[in-house]
């Protein structure tokens, strides 16, 4: 089997670049959960499995080059991919509350609230 010697996402398509010569594009929409992911989520990847996989650990997701050759998609379920997109909003919302609690003009005007001095 051909091993993966680099890998570019973008917003439409993954392409894997093989020690062979080859070049594999296929459209980012066979992989959902990679077309549900930042950009920054889809640059952090790996190449995993000796070069035979490509790992996102934001994404959970992983792609073999053998299926990359085969043209094969995505194989999760819907319901597996519904409950996974469940629960990464559920857990941005939760990064959102997290980040206005902590941010620095929130601490200010809970001072002011209460009346105590405030520092410039």
């Amino acid at each position: 089997m051909v091993k993966i010697i680099r890998v570019v996402v973008t917003d439409d398509t993954l392409a894997v670049d093989l020690e062979d010569g080859r070049t594999v594009i296929v459209p980012i929409g066979w992989y959902p959960r990679l077309a549900y992911g930042t950009p920054a989520e889809r640059a952090n990847f790996k190449i995993s499995g000796a070069g035979y996989g490509i790992h996102w650990p934001d994404l959970d997701e992983d792609i073999g080059v053998e299926g990359l050759l085969l043209g094969k998609k995505s194989s999760e379920s819907h319901a597996s991919f519904e409950r996974w997109l469940q629960r990464r909003q559920a857990g941005e919302s939760i990064k959102v509350k997290r980040r206005s609690k902590q941010h620095p003009t929130n601490a200010l005007s809970r001072r002011k609230k209460r009346g105590a001095p405030v520092q410039a």
